[in-house]
């Protein structure tokens, strides 16, 4: 369920952070230890991810060599045992629960509809006390035959993951051999899981930049996303790649017919998608013509650039002022008549990428041809230009100096390191706040476009599915979880200017 249902990894990791960082500093009040705060990504990963909860408390504590008395189900939340600590997470999880809506995977959405319409049963399997709480936050219990959760563990003495027990229970309880049924799971624990329990096909969702670890542990296949991951009765399961996308041309007709009775709304990358990709990222000028064509096309519909750049930047290369923009990947948006926003938790991270910018630009001083880029709320390191014998020698040095910032994190693009603060936003995050701020959220209402060309554009391509279209430039085959293929920005253009056209009733 977590991590690959429902985006609660967030929720997960808050409450087990609040918990462990509030013991542990009580233990150093106390003289005990040296107060070492609990890591939300590393530690998280590696000792609580897809465990029961009791056994996520004491995996960790037993990494720091702290051992504790096991206790009863019923020990309070201030009670120095591992069920006291247990509970005291579970209270934190569920006031987070209390407070906020859950998140559903839209490519998990669309890939179990897709299984269910199939005839494919379809099991949802979770550590978790609180997975009807959950599930039905999300309202999504009913897409599931069968259920098996932490409670049910407990009630059957069930040990959990990395042992297959619960795994083989929902097998099981949808009349099936282990050897008739595909396991997804994020969680390293779980790919163990299916792995030891001789399951036909183990698929590992990465997340958060760890695919090399779930293959380690046995997963067969890893996308980013189930909407990377095509399903057909005949061929099975595998990889939805570039060169296998249709053109866009072909779906005219479906398009024709959505907008007879929604609104358009049409969003686009910058580099590679309105300009071809230049040596200079400085000299990425947009062209006149498809200027006039975004014009044209804002009359009717709602139109934003959605790039990495500094939102500055792109506001001035592109230069029409009746369209959205969003900068940064996403942490800066501007719009029509002074609209403005910037994602509530960037300003926090400014002293580390002011401090990381320092570092990168004297340290790569020896190598040349790269370009260190800062933008308000990121950091860009190009390399396009950079012998190919020195590239390996600008990642480990954009490495170490992320070494030293926790906060921020590590993204790729194209001939391109991105430096960017360690928070739950993307592009794809900022699509979605468009279209909620605009009231386009609703697919019966509007349908939405992405066009984009680089890696950072599959964020948005994973938030945007059916009736909804997202459109990948082809230069070369990758996985990837668009919906069609446009060929250049020549391509694009021709496309958008139909667009206009069909807006504005030019084609019947």
């Amino acid at each position: 369920m977590d991590g690959v249902v429902t985006d609660t990894a967030e929720a997960h990791s808050s409450a087990w952070k609040l918990l462990f960082d509030d013991y542990l500093g009580q233990r150093a009040q106390r003289g005990g230890d040296e107060f070492v705060p609990f890591d939300e990504r590393g530690e998280y990963r590696r000792y609580v991810d897809g465990m029961p909860r009791l056994d996520g408390v004491q995996s960790f504590l037993a990494s720091r060599g702290i051992h504790l008395p096991f206790g009863n189900s019923q020990d309070g939340p201030d009670q120095e045992t591992i069920c006291g600590l247990g509970n005291r997470k579970d209270g934190f999880f569920n006031e987070w629960l209390r407070q906020n809506r859950v998140r559903t995977f839209p490519g998990t959405m669309e890939f179990i509809q897709d299984l269910r319409a199939a005839g494919v049963k379809v099991a949802v399997f979770s550590a978790s006390r609180n997975t009807e709480r959950v599930l039905k936050n999300a309202n999504v219990q009913h897409l599931f035959d069968a259920q098996v959760d932490g409670r049910q563990m407990a009630r059957l003495d069930l040990p959990g993951k990395p042992d297959p027990a619960m795994l083989l229970l929902a097998a099981k309880k949808l009349s099936l051999p282990a050897q008739r049924c595909v396991i997804v799971e994020d969680a390293i624990a779980g790919v163990q899981a299916g792995a030891r329990g001789d399951f036909a096909f183990v698929v590992g969702i990465n997340r958060d930049d760890y695919a090399d670890e779930l293959r380690a542990h046995g997963a067969d296949l890893v996308v980013s996303d189930l909407s990377e991951l095509h399903f057909a009765e005949v061929n099975g399961l595998k990889p939805k790649q570039v060169n296998d996308l249709d053109s866009v041309w072909g779906s005219r007709k479906r398009l024709e017919t959505h907008l007879q009775s929604r609104r358009l709304a049409v969003f686009l990358d910058y580099d590679g998608t309105l300009t071809p990709i230049v040596a200079d990222y400085r000299k990425a000028f947009l062209p006149e013509s498809m200027r006039e064509t975004l014009s044209r096309l804002a009359r009717n519909a709602t139109v934003g650039v959605i790039s990495g750049r500094d939102l500055q930047d792109v506001r001035k290369l592109v230069g029409l002022d009746t369209i959205y923009y969003s900068g940064s990947h996403g942490f800066e948006l501007a719009g029509p008549d002074g609209w403005h926003h910037i994602q509530k938790d960037a300003a926090g991270f400014l002293p580390d990428l002011d401090a990381a910018e320092t570092a990168l630009r004297q340290n790569l001083a020896v190598i040349a041809g790269h370009a260190v880029e800062r933008k308000q709320f990121s950091i860009a390191i190009h390399y396009r230009q950079v012998e190919d014998s020195l590239v390996a020698d600008v990642e480990a040095t954009v490495d170490a100096v992320l070494a030293q910032h926790a906060q921020l994190r590590k993204g790729h693009g194209k001939k391109v390191f991105e430096l960017q603060p360690r928070i739950d936003w993307d592009k794809g995050r900022a699509v979605e706040q468009l279209l909620d701020m605009l009231e386009l959220a609703d697919s019966s209402a509007a349908i939405s476009i992405y066009i984009g060309d680089d890696l950072t554009d599959e964020a948005v391509f994973r938030v945007l599915r059916q009736p909804n279209m997202s459109i990948v430039i082809s230069d070369s085959d990758r996985t990837t979880s668009a919906d069609y293929v446009l060929k250049d920005c020549q391509d694009v253009e021709s496309f958008l200017a139909w667009l206009a056209d069909c807006t504005g009733g030019k084609v019947t």
